[in-house]
């Protein structure tokens, strides 16, 4: 098949995709991942109880489900800040963003239970490991949306300079499952990768920023 019929091609899918989600523009997909974002922050907030007594013992003592839920809270707040400025970007959208979409959130909504599970056990292996395979496929699965969302909007070159070659977010990915190694090691490793990953994210891409304004 020569080139100019596999673009034709591509051309034709991407149009029967659009047929398909005609109605559904961006804005709505954003709108209900803020809701499912807003929830799962709302989750964590409910997993924090004040100390037992006013000693700083006390204090102490719930001092790991604290910081644990101050990461979440900082990697949800950092997803929700690039996802915003991502479709903000973006005119249009395809079943496969949609999909992918789902599975980003999916991924989030797990980020409650390895907190929680981090919170109560933070010093063991397998808690740490699993905060970081959550966090593992939370990443994977926001490569694959801007993957889908480049494919959907083939034919804007501006959105496809100011998304880049991600590599921030492939290095993530790699910094991530690099930690869910060091687990074994030292679950103190293991947080230490997770939250230079975040310090990564703090600020979106300044090219994706500077188009949405």
């Amino acid at each position: 098949m020569s080139e100019n019929e596999n673009l034709s091609s591509e051309r034709e899918g991407t149009a029967t995709t659009e047929a398909n989600t005609k109605g559904i523009g961006p804005h709505r997909l954003e709108a209900f991942s803020d809701g499912i974002m807003a929830v799962i922050i709302t989750l964590m907030a409910f997993d924090l109880k004040p100390p037992l007594s006013e000693r700083w013992s006390a204090l102490q003592h719930r001092l790991p489900l604290l910081l644990v839920y101050i990461l979440s809270f900082v990697v949800i707040g950092i997803y929700w800040n690039n996802h915003h400025h991502l479709f903000r970007a973006t005119k249009r959208i395809s079943t496969a963003v949609m999909w992918s979409n789902l599975v980003l959130l999916f991924w989030l909504s797990l980020v409650p239970f390895g907190a929680e599970w981090v919170g109560q056990a933070h010093d063991s292996l397998y808690p740490a490991a699993t905060y970081g395979i959550i966090f593992f496929g939370a990443a994977i699965s926001y490569f694959i949306l801007v993957r889908a969302i480049l494919r959907a909007n083939y034919d804007d070159p501006q959105l496809v300079g100011a998304i880049g070659y991600q590599v921030k977010g492939v290095l993530s990915a790699v910094i991530t499952i690099l930690g869910v190694g060091l687990a074994f090691v030292s679950p103190y490793l293991a947080y230490a990768c997770y939250a230079s990953v975040s310090a990564m994210w703090f600020i979106p891409g300044r090219r994706l920023t500077r188009r949405v304004n």
